[in-house]
Formats: C-alpha cells, sequence, structure tokens
C-alpha cells in the first residue's frame, strides 16, 4: 500500500510539475525574449544613428557567425523554429531525443534570435518561440506519465502553442495554430492540460507585459456587404504575394541547381555573410526602415497615413527573404505581417475610395500572411487579437481563406511542412 501511495504522489508530481512548472517556464521565458527584442531592435537603431555605414560591416560579420554558432554550437535552431516543431512532432516512435528540441536549443535559440536583431536581421520573435516552448514542454517526457509516444505529442504541441500565444498575447490564436498547423497530422485533443498550458502561459506574459495589442488598436468596422470588393481585391493581393515568398524561400532553402547550389552547399558562412550585406544595402538604401521584425512602421501606418514609402513592401520582401534562407534563427510572422501593412498602405493609395485605409492594412496584412503560411484561421485570428479589431471578423475571416486558395496557385506546397520534412530527413 504504501509503494503503490508513493508512486501515486511520483505520478501527480511529474504531471503537476509538467503543466504548472512547464506553462510557468514557456511564459516567462517568452516575455524575457519580447523585452529583451525590443532592447535589441534599439541597440541596432543606436548603432546606426551614430555610425550609419556599420551595417556594411556588422551584418556580413553578424549573420556569418550566428551561422556558425547555430550549426557549431546550437545546431537545429536554424530557421523560424516551426518546421522543427512539425517535424518532432511527427516522429513515429517514443524514443526522446535532443535532435529537434532539448534545454540546448532552446537557450540557444533565445541568444540567436536576439543577436540577429542586434545586427539588423530582418526577423521575427513569434516563430523562435514555438521551438522555444516545445523544447521546455520536451524536458518533461520521460518522467512519470510522459513516456509515450502520444504523451510526447501532447507536451510539444502544448508547448509549440502557448509559445504562440504568450508571444502574441493572442490565446485564441495559440488554439487555432495548434490545430491548424502542428497537429495538421494529429488528432488535436483540446484535453485540460493543453489548454492550461496555453492559458497559464499567456497569463504570465499578461501580467509582466500587460494587456496590450500587438499592432496598436483600430475600431474600424467594415460592414459586409461593403467589404465584397476589398476582401476579393485585399485577398488575391496578399494571398497571391504571399505564395510567391514562400515558393522563393522553399527553393533557395532546398538548393539552387548547378553551380550556384553547390557553392551556397559549400560554403554556408560566405553565403550566410553574403545574405547579411544584400540586407545592409536593402536597409542603407531604405533608410533602415526594413531592418528588424517591422514591429514600428506597421504600428504607426496603422494609426496613420502615408508613413510607408512605397517601396517599403518589396524591399522587406526582399530583406526578410535573405534573412530567412541566410542559415540563422529567426521567424517570419512578424516580417510577414509588415510586408502585409506595406502592400495594404500602396493598395489604399492607388485606390483611396475601396475602403478606410486602417481596414485595407488589416486585411492585407492577415491576408499576405495566410498566403505564407496557408493557415487561414490562425492568420485572422491573429490580426483580430493583435490589432483589436473584433468587428472585422467576417471581412477577416473572408479574405484569409481567400488568400490561402491565391497562394496555393502559385505555391502548391505549403511553407512549414515542406521545411519540416526536410529537418525529418536530416
Amino acid at each position: 500500500m504504501t509503494r503503490l501511495s508513493a508512486g501515486r504522489l511520483r505520478h501527480l508530481y511529474h504531471r503537476g510539475a509538467a503543466w504548472v512548472i512547464g506553462p510557468l517556464l514557456v511564459g516567462l521565458i517568452t516575455v524575457f525574449l519580447a523585452v529583451e527584442s525590443d532592447r535589441a531592435g534599439e541597440l541596432n537603431r543606436l548603432l546606426r544613428t551614430h555610425y550609419p555605414l556599420a551595417p556594411l560591416l556588422l551584418m556580413p560579420a553578424g549573420f556569418a557567425l550566428i551561422a556558425y554558432l547555430s550549426a557549431r554550437w546550437f545546431p537545429g535552431t536554424a530557421s523560424s523554429g516551426i518546421p522543427q516543431t512539425i517535424a518532432a512532432l511527427d516522429q513515429a516512435g517514443p524514443e526522446k531525443s535532443g535532435r529537434l528540441l532539448s534545454l540546448r536549443i532552446a537557450i540557444g535559440k533565445v541568444l540567436l534570435t536576439l543577436g540577429g536583431l542586434v545586427v539588423g536581421a530582418s526577423i521575427g520573435r513569434e516563430g523562435p518561440t514555438v521551438q522555444i516552448g516545445a523544447s521546455m514542454m520536451h524536458l518533461f517526457y520521460g518522467r512519470g506519465p510522459f513516456r509515450t509516444a502520444e504523451s510526447r505529442r501532447i507536451l510539444i504541441l502544448a508547448g509549440g502553442a502557448a509559445g504562440i500565444a504568450a508571444a502574441f498575447n493572442t490565446p485564441l490564436a495559440g488554439i487555432m495554430f495548434a490545430i491548424e498547423e502542428l497537429a495538421k497530422k494529429h488528432v488535436f485533443n483540446a484535453n485540460s492540460s493543453t489548454l492550461i498550458t496555453m492559458v497559464f502561459a499567456g497569463l504570465i506574459s499578461l501580467f509582466f507585459l500587460g494587456n496590450y495589442t500587438y499592432f496598436g488598436s483600430t475600431n474600424i468596422v467594415l460592414d459586409l456587404r461593403a467589404a465584397v470588393g476589398p476582401v476579393l481585391l485585399c485577398g488575391a493581393i496578399g494571398g497571391l504575394l504571399g505564395g510567391i515568398f514562400s515558393r522563393a524561400m522553399m527553393a533557395v532553402t532546398a538548393g539552387l541547381p548547378g553551380a550556384t547550389g553547390l557553392w551556397i552547399r559549400r560554403h554556408p558562412l560566405m553565403f550566410a555573410a553574403m545574405c547579411g550585406l544584400g540586407v545592409a544595402l536593402i536597409g542603407l538604401a531604405t533608410d533602415g526602415i526594413v531592418f528588424g521584425t517591422g514591429y514600428r512602421p506597421t504600428r504607426l501606418t496603422l494609426e496613420d497615413h502615408d508613413l510607408l514609402p512605397w517601396y517599403f513592401s518589396l524591399a522587406k520582401m526582399g530583406a526578410t527573404l535573405l534573412s530567412a534562407v541566410s542559415g540563422i534563427p529567426g521567424g517570419v510572422f512578424a516580417p510577414s505581417l509588415a510586408i502585409g501593412a506595406g502592400i495594404g498602405d500602396n493598395i489604399a493609395a492607388v485606390l483611396p475610395g475601396l475602403a478606410p485605409h486602417s481596414a485595407v492594412i488589416v486585411l492585407v496584412m492577415a491576408a499576405y500572411l495566410s498566403g505564407v503560411t496557408r493557415e487561414p484561421m490562425t492568420s485572422f485570428i491573429i490580426m483580430m487579437e493583435m490589432t483589436g479589431s473584433h468587428q472585422m471578423l467576417l471581412p477577416l475571416m473572408a479574405t484569409t481563406v481567400l488568400a490561402s486558395a491565391a497562394s496555393k496557385l502559385v505555391c502548391p506546397a505549403r511553407l512549414y511542412e515542406t521545411l519540416a520534412g526536410r529537418f525529418m530527413a536530416v
């Protein structure tokens, strides 16, 4: 009886530790990464203010160094982190492996993502938080009741979704992301433990950062009867351009054909340096507006008109593509939303009578993100929660569904699933 009681106590201890300590760690690390990401961006702006030509030296050297550290000391941290999480979920057996998810990877992901933002890479922190959250929850696998392949998937799923929920302060988006992307090949079991992890991690973010909307708030209302034109145009343009970006990214990461692809495979650090130089040149040509996540210009253009130059979306797209394929850690969620804001600003300028300015911005941001990720439900919920535009529910939903369909015309394969397959093949 005593032995049974002791075993039961150990069982409860391990279960409680996973579903209490785990989300606490995810939330705290996400808050740390959010705060330090802002500081990293400020440090980059300070360096450029005092040394305007510093990016020409800093970015090639910084990209090469970060790519080296990622490959040498923190293997598994390259790219956004979402493909690694999906690949870990898709592993068939119950064996615990640290190749894609581990404490070392979580630490490396934090440090190298911050390093990328310091040097000015066009990356986001949201994708990395998915891998960080999954890694922290994966630490509890193999202990107590968590010894089956199904329990491993539940832990990874909860951690990854909690990362999105805490990073964007969007709990509903975390749940939808788990259903739409992470659990695509598996039955999503919305049990209390999984939901508690997402809610608890989100509450930690809320406690330290406050009840904020990531890109500010907009009270714009777009009547559904008057939204047909804007939905069709914004959804088609945003989806097609998002699909083009995804196709270009997959093509480069898969390995370019011929001598170019062979050279990249043989000289990955040199290629990273060249990508850094490319981002630096784009940044200098655009007065530094493409550096970092794109959070500040996106928020400003939602609140006012004519703040973004006409070339912002194209320049940001180029900088984000070079950063994404360079081999350094970093996500594409926030940069994609910034690109969408730039495209929306252009559409609003060319067709001022189409819809209110901020409505067009929000619709194209959601459409472009849906085009890149092919996650329409996650995209519209993220936009709705991040901008407080709950009154735009139906137009946003229709726009992202249309954008996903338009993206499929130019890019039949899904970005994260394709990249995840390559991590599975390693």
